[in-house]
């Protein structure tokens, strides 16, 4: 009776439908064994996605155990040939057998053509620092559970290093400069890093000092064999090329868009957000600078940027950014509330310094507990800047995150943006675990994206927070097409600093950092321009229909309600084809 009921209560946690057929069974037990076989093997993401059944495992990054996979995923793809009729499905299995199937296809992609273990030494901190770092700042066990977790990846990192050693070739010169910056990170990380966790159980500390000890040796000895070996071998090119970059970004944004239409759009779009901002900046030109002449006004770059300029003299530094990025969560949590934008999530959230070895390629960033993790919290990490830059580098860092900025920023990143986003999707429930696993990068930046709008809409913060959000929209444009014009073409570092200075209004130091950014990824920058036109498009579908009686709180929780799929399969489950 015990055993009945624990069954059946499982099926109503996931969110089993009523009429199942063998089918759904038949993909279930498909879609339960390749993500069971997928965590297996990449303990890192099962640690990050709340299953800790791994946490004491690091990746085997081995050519054998590569091929492993490659052979194990080919035969899932077999398999799920079965199911290319989806309405032999029911309920929530109709999407998940359409997203299972194109990341099974992606993992082949991976595999087979893109071999980022030959090229990108970046994949390997995953375990030599993120590994670790998450046993440290998530609190879902004992210390001392933990802390036995934390001794093993340890105990394995030597291995995962030897494996980089052997299979590193020629990566690209930023890659393996990155990666030696997040390695001294990584240093730093077991010197000083771990103490938060070792403090709650100070008798493990005696033991665990000589495995510390022999471990910041173990990274010191690889960061010097990648300054010393790899270093003056990265010569590999850093554009993916038109090809593979065209397979990659069609797996990356699960989008009907092509990449010669995304390219239109950005374009356009690029024209009409310009012609926005100016809109929005003129009547605050005339205020700052009263006396301006006509020809003066009529000057549309120097009127934007000269706004965007005083506006940027209102700043935080170093010691206040994460205080400041604080109070304004509050702000915006009261704002979303008294104008019923989103129902707001009670789980809580921290904001915090960025941890140094995740520092370099983003100015922050949202941290929510995994779609499996049964509590915890989700951070807000905001990055000061690096000790080794010049006071002239940090002011034009800060003038870019101006205190209007991180207003929008904070948007973005978590109120109402990835945090109430993810928070709602960590609540959805189904037969499979398909869609907690594998969510849509361009839906949760898009969503991101689309709720600065929402916010600047509303009346958030004023004319000054929407010369901010114009000014990210901009952003999100250009890394749009950046990441084609890098990737599928020859876009040089000047001409790209030219469009995100001159088109964007971007500061110089904003712009050498997406400039590295862009170089070091590529398909995800694409997701923030597609993931918020198509949140758009979707928004608009939804007020045709709905007309005078369209509820933005109700269409937006609505939105949110089923994870976060493809926002092409949001369009199909709210019936707005």
């Amino acid at each position: 009776m015990i055993r009945l009921f624990l069954a059946a209560t499982f099926c109503l946690l996931l969110g089993v439908p009523a009429n199942a057929t063998p089918k759904d069974q038949e993909f279930e037990k498909i879609a339960k064994d390749y993500v069971e076989g997928l965590l297996s093997a990449h303990p890192e993401t099962a640690t990050a996605l709340g299953d800790h059944r791994f946490d004491d495992q690091l990746t085997d990054y081995s050519v054998e155990s590569r091929q492993r996979q490659l052979i194990r995923t080919r035969q899932f793809r077999e398999a799920l040939k079965e199911f290319d009729d989806i309405f032999q499905l029911t309920g929530p299995n109709q999407v998940d057998v359409r997203i299972l199937r194109e990341n099974v296809d992606d993992e082949i992609f991976e595999l087979e053509e893109l071999k980022e273990a030959e090229w990108n030494p970046l994949l390997y901190n995953e375990s030599l620092a993120n590994s670790l770092y998450l046993l440290v700042a998530r609190d879902f066990d004992t210390p001392e559970k933990r802390i036995a977790s934390l001794r093993n990846r340890m105990e394995a990192m030597p291995l995962v290093i030897t494996q980089a050693k052997k299979n590193l070739q020629h990566p690209p010169r930023v890659h393996t400069e990155t990666a030696i910056e997040q390695i001294e990170g990584a240093i730093s990380l077991v010197k000083e890093g771990l103490k938060p966790l070792l403090d709650r159980a100070p008798q493990t500390k005696k033991d665990l000092a000589p495995l510390q000890d022999k471990t910041i040796k173990a990274l010191e000895e690889y960061k010097t064999w990648l300054q010393k070996d790899l270093l003056p071998r990265s010569d590999g090119n850093f554009r993916l090329g038109a090809d593979k970059f065209r397979k990659k970004l069609r797996f990356a944004l699960a989008s009907d868009l092509s990449m010669e239409e995304i390219m239109h759009r950005t374009l356009a779009d690029l024209k009409q957000t310009q012609d926005s901002i100016y809109e929005t900046a003129r009547p605050l030109y005339q205020k700052f600078f009263p006396k301006a002449d006509e020809a003066t006004l009529e000057n549309r770059k120097k009127v934007v940027a000269d706004v965007l300029a005083k506006l940027a003299q209102d700043h935080p530094d170093d010691s206040t950014v994460v205080g400041y990025a604080q109070k304004v969560v509050t702000e915006a949590t009261d704002f979303v509330k008294q104008h019923n934008l989103v129902t707001v999530s009670s789980k809580p959230l921290d904001v915090i310094a960025m941890p140094e070895f995740k520092r370099g390629v983003a100015i922050a960033y949202c941290d929510s507990p995994g779609p499996l993790e049964q509590n915890g919290k989700t951070f807000f990490s905001v990055a000061p800047t690096p000790k080794d830059w010049t006071k002239q580098r940090k002011e034009s860092f800060f003038r870019e995150y101006n205190n209007y900025m991180i207003r929008d920023l904070t948007v973005h990143e978590a109120m109402p943006g990835h945090y109430v986003q993810l928070a709602h999707s960590n609540e959805f429930k189904a037969p499979t675990l398909v869609r907690a696993v594998f969510q849509s990068g361009t839906f949760v930046e898009g969503w991101a994206v689309y709720v600065e709008q929402v916010m600047a809409e509303n009346g958030y913060g004023g004319p000054e927070v929407r010369m901010q959000q114009l000014k990210m929209r901009l952003r999100a444009i250009c890394n749009a097409i950046l990441d084609q014009s890098i990737h599928a073409g020859n876009m040089s570092e000047k001409e790209a600093m030219n469009l995100m200075t001159k088109e964007a209004f971007q500061e110089e130091g904003e712009a050498v950092a997406k400039w590295k950014r862009a170089r070091l990824t590529s398909a995800q920058l694409s997701t923030y321009f597609v993931g918020v036109a198509e949140h758009l498009e979707l928004r608009e579908h939804a007020k045709a229909k709905a007309g005078d009686s369209f509820d933005l709180q109700k269409y937006n929780d609505t939105v949110l309600s089923f994870g976060s799929p493809p926002v092409k399969y949001v369009r199909e489950l709210m019936g707005l084809q």
